[in-house]
């Protein structure tokens, strides 16, 4: 069998779109639609539903489908078989949200070049939904995930540091001057700025707040968390970031620690799909995942 065929099959699995998957593969959507039918007609069985609101896999598909990742999967592990005696090398996508985008996987690229120069690291920016979602579908090979473990039944995760949150406002702000530490009650009548829903840490601190029920909180959310941290810096209210987003603005004076409750720490896992085998290349950006941020631990406390 010709797993080309298997390959654009998958990638259609996951578009649920002809158009998309020729974009994809960079193929005609001609070709796409010429190596589906014979993929069916050499598994004697129709494996895709052509409607007009997309491609949508029926009952045989989907269980072809599994069967085709395995295929897949031992295709590649036997063309790293036959370089076994090199250094690791290809693409792995990694999926991580903004503030570990940002923050800790820049001096991990960095340490992979000097270790791995064959490995290159393809970073999307993702939340945890959308990284679940790319683990699923094989868009990404691994994926951090600021959260707790995911009960995902494909996924499997591995916790390899925690990330410090720490609330902040601008030094000008009354909370940044109070004697007394606060506690939520007198948190909640401020406007607080935080990172767009989907992110755990702001998600649990919109939840507490909201359970205080003595005063309504003004929240606004950002997809950035430069914005976030702006809007704070300019004295409009507070927000709550992992520190090492905010270290050199608090070096500076840009921004203050609010003296309040204790928020713990937000944990850091590693994740990739229970099932799909891990490249050589793709171990190599594991290792030094949990090298780089395991240290970086010690070195941020």
């Amino acid at each position: 069998m010709d797993t080309r065929l298997l390959r654009t099959f998958l990638t259609l699995a996951r578009t649920e779109s002809f158009t998309a998957t020729a974009a994809e593969l960079h193929l005609a959507q001609s070709t796409v639609t010429v190596q589906i039918r014979s993929l069916e007609r050499e598994l004697g069985t129709r494996l895709v539903d052509r409607l007009p609101r997309g491609a949508l896999l029926t009952d045989a598909g989907r269980r072809v489908l599994a069967e085709a990742e395995t295929v897949l999967d031992a295709e590649a592990r036997l063309r790293v078989s036959a370089a076994a005696d090199g250094p690791p090398t290809g693409q792995v996508v990694l999926g991580a949200g903004e503030t570990l985008c940002s923050a800790r996987l820049p001096k991990v690229i960095a340490a992979l070049r000097r270790s791995c120069p064959g490995v290159e690291v393809g970073l999307q920016p993702s939340d945890t939904a959308a990284a679940l979602e790319g683990l699923r579908t094989g868009r990404l090979d691994l994926a951090l995930l600021l959260e707790e473990e995911p009960r995902v039944p494909h996924v499997v995760t591995e916790h390899v540091a925690d990330e410090p949150l720490v609330l902040v406002c601008s030094p000008e702000h009354p909370m940044a001057r109070r004697e007394a530490p606060a506690q939520w009650r007198d948190l909640a009548p401020e406007s607080f700025f935080l990172h767009e829903p989907g992110c755990s840490y702001s998600d649990r601190l919109a939840q507490r707040l909201a359970e205080v029920g003595e005063a309504r909180t003004r929240i606004t959310r950002f997809g950035s968390i430069e914005a976030a941290r702006s809007c704070v810096a300019a004295g409009l209210g507070l927000t709550l970031l992992p520190r090492s987003t905010v270290e050199e603005s608090l070096r500076t004076g840009r921004l203050a620690v609010v003296s309040g409750p204790r928020i713990p720490d937000v944990p850091v896992r590693l994740a990739r799909h229970r099932r799909r085998w891990v490249s050589p290349a793709a171990q190599a950006v594991a290792d030094e995942i949990r090298r780089q941020l395991r240290d970086g631990a010690v070195d941020d406390q």
